[in-house]
């Protein structure tokens, strides 16, 4: 199998989603899976045929980045609440390690409940069916399970929730924004420059069709174009290639991290209010910039919520067979999910950024 090189892992999405878009992550061969923490009050293993006792597997794709921290940490004070034992298996960013992980998990016999966190949310769909088919209740979380990156309705048949973000939506939200934006600072036309996270990856080729469908036929126009792999330094450097190619540029968009080094890079240009800026994330940082005025907008996400409801639906499933079908956390945020200076104050972070 081809080997998929490794980011650092504090970046958010970006590895996983980078070596998802070039290598497919069948592995057909189990591998001993490495993990981390175990939340428990009790240490008696279950028997996934005749015991209700909770005994979880929490499949994350990284533990250690500032977006997946706080999820792990709600899920495992759920987990801590309602008395069960989840094992933590992190994948580290590979599809490979994802894969093995959750092959060993289901051939364990030791699990009655999975949380799946993918990293190539296509290439787990036949494992997940396995785990199904072996009566042990699945929930997916945060990534979309399946090829259809516009709804956050289940795709594996028989999965107990899917709690998950709308890749579409964000897109559709970005580019209400974007035009609100230069309307708002009378831009005809508005010289946009786009900061794609991943260009390779299903997530950014999702959000970014829903942009231009919600942009088109608007005054906005995308004049430059650049990668942040979800990293400020990185979104630092594309913005200020960007700003160089096109130094009339009206507007930066992209993620939160993207837009927290495009702000350095407007910054040092000496560019401060009169580049516009909406992000996506919902990060501390973003809120406490769209708070002062420095960022127009920001369009939330809410990864601690989506862990309390993913370990809060899984418990439900594996206690009364009761599914949850499609669940996302942003659909009851004020105002939809979008972030301006006047509604920031209803909003919280759940993650630094």
């Amino acid at each position: 199998m081809p080997s998929i090189p490794v980011k650092p892992r504090h970046w958010r999405r970006g590895a996983a989603l980078a070596a998802a878009a070039l290598t497919l992550a069948a592995c057909s061969s189990s591998t001993s899976s490495s993990s981390t923490s175990s939340t428990s009050s009790s240490s008696q293993s279950a028997n996934t045929s005749n015991s209700k006792h909770l005994t979880i597997a929490y499949l994350s794709f990284a533990v250690e980045n500032s977006y997946d921290a706080p999820m792990l940490a709600a899920a495992q004070a759920v987990a801590a609440t309602d008395g069960a034992t989840m094992k933590v298996f992190d994948a580290n960013n590979s599809p490979q390690t994802q894969y093995s992980q959750l092959q060993d998990v289901i051939n364990s016999g030791q699990y009655n409940g999975i949380i799946v966190q993918p990293i190539f949310g296509t290439g787990l769909m036949t494992l997940v069916s396995q785990a199904i088919g072996k009566g042990i209740k699945v929930v997916n979380m945060d990534q979309i399970l399946g090829p259809d990156l516009t709804t956050d309705a289940p795709q594996v048949k028989g999965l107990s929730a899917n709690v998950t973000f709308v890749p579409s939506e964000i897109g559709t939200k970005l580019g209400q924004q974007v035009v609100a934006a230069c309307k708002a600072k009378n831009l005809n036309p508005c010289k946009v420059g786009y900061l794609w996270d991943i260009k390779a990856s299903s997530l950014d080729e999702a959000i970014n069709k829903a942009f231009t469908q919600a942009t088109a036929g608007s005054p906005v126009k995308v004049a430059a174009q650049g990668q942040s792999y979800f990293s400020p330094t990185t979104g630092l450097a594309a913005v200020q290639t960007m700003l160089q190619a096109q130094p009339g540029l009206n507007l930066i968009v992209g993620s939160d991290q993207g837009i927290e080094g495009g702000s350095q890079a407007i910054s040092s240009a000496h560019l401060t209010g009169k580049v516009i800026l909406v992000g996506y994330g919902a990060s501390a940082a973003a809120l406490a910039r769209v708070k002062s005025g420095a960022w127009y907008s920001d369009v939330a996400q809410a990864p601690a919520s989506e862990g309390r409801d993913a370990v809060t639906a899984l418990v439900k499933a594996i206690q009364s067979g009761q599914a949850s079908g499609g669940v996302d956390p942003v659909a009851t945020l004020p105002n939809g999910g979008i972030v301006t200076q006047a509604n920031v104050g209803q909003f919280t972070a759940e993650w630094p950024g």
